[in-house]
């Protein structure tokens, strides 16, 4: 799958927008909140603890990689079959 990476770029930026505090401060990870509730959904795995990453779920890595390809993948990818 080839992603286009100006959309991608983009999303991660309006991502920054939604969590940031005290005048344009952003923290490097995902919002703990929205973290909890993907875990509660069974999208994730725990996100808390010392580890430095998750694992998403069958069902998670399912909806991840159609929700990437809807929204960034390039023409000719599974992006046009999803449609």
């Amino acid at each position: 799958m080839k992603y286009d990476m100006v959309q991608v770029e983009e999303a991660l930026l309006a991502l920054l927008g939604v969590f940031e505090f005290e005048n344009g401060r952003v923290w490097k990870r995902y919002d703990f909140a929205t973290m909890d509730a993907l875990h509660e959904k069974g999208l994730i795995t725990e996100p808390r603890g010392r580890q430095e990453s998750v694992y998403l779920t069958g069902e998670g890595l399912r909806r991840a990689k159609e929700l990437a390809a809807r929204h960034f993948g390039t023409s000719g990818t599974m992006a046009q079959e999803l449609q």
